[in-house]
């Protein structure tokens, strides 16, 4: 089964992970993707149509600018690693048998976020799909949002690394490369609405989807709760989290510190 495959791929990439555990959901996490992008575009090269081919390519643009981004704000951006040092740290103690499950977990869960595309492979009642059109349109604007959104948080700690950002689409959410990866995903599953074909297929789908959407929404609470450290006593700050929705723009949902439940 093709599904079985690309988990494979997934496993074997974000094994990476057991170098530093961190890497399990960064690095990890957008080489997969890469990969699943790259293995499913060569195992059905001679049969692609070309939404399949955009589709991939976007996994592949979307999971490699990812995995390069981080890397490279690991080993270049000391004010950054400085401040997740405490997450680096318990990465340390964790216990083997917990490393093992959280990999096959996020293998699992890159091979269910990737599988509207190697769905659509198998799919045999795609010809008259236009509903992935919109899906596309709607993974490209995510990309950009996260493209854009990056690139001016990186633009403002070049000017001043200490200070929170509130300029550019900061000023519409707090967490505005993490909307974009949610718009990402979201016109991903759209996308493969009228070829999911049976209860595996459609459980896949939606597990894939809501678990990354609780992802989204788990990584602006760590955000937030990071930031609160360093910023809490900041008046600016406190008043810009406070008039400024974290994820969702229009949506007054300031904060998500108090929902520990979005641990992760």
């Amino acid at each position: 089964m093709l599904f079985l495959k690309t988990l494979a791929v997934s496993v074997i990439v974000s094994s990476i992970g057991f170098k530093k555990f961190l890497y399990f959901i960064s690095l990890g996490y957008g080489f997969s993707i890469t990969a699943i992008g790259l293995f499913l575009l060569f195992t059905a090269k001679s049969s692609l149509t070309m939404v399949e081919i955009i589709i991939g390519l976007l996994y592949i643009i979307y999971g490699l600018r990812l995995a390069l981004f981080l890397a490279i704000r690991e080993y270049k951006n000391e004010h950054y690693n400085k401040k997740i040092q405490a997450e680096v740290d318990q990465g340390k103690d964790v216990k083997l048998q917990f490393k093992i499950f959280v990999w096959l977990s996020v293998a699992l869960l890159y091979a269910c976020q990737t599988c509207p595309l190697t769905f659509r492979i198998l799919s045999s009642e795609k010809d008259n799909d236009k509903l992935i059109y919109i899906g596309i349109i709607i993974i490209f604007c995510g990309l950009l949002l996260e493209v854009i959104a990056d690139h001016q948080k990186g633009a403002a700690k070049k000017i001043n690394p200490k200070r929170f950002v509130d300029t550019g689409l900061y000023k519409i959410v707090r967490c505005p490369n993490y909307l974009g990866e949610l718009i990402f995903w979201t016109g991903n599953f759209i996308g493969g609405l009228k070829i999911y074909n049976g209860a595996l297929q459609w459980f896949f789908s939606v597990f894939g989807y809501i678990l990354i959407v609780y992802i989204m929404f788990s990584g602006a609470r760590r955000l937030e709760v990071r930031q609160n450290k360093y910023y809490g006593d900041d008046p600016v700050y406190k008043k810009y989290s406070k008039t400024t929705p974290i994820l969702i723009p229009f949506l007054p949902l300031y904060s998500v510190e108090k929902y520990t439940w979005l641990k992760g």
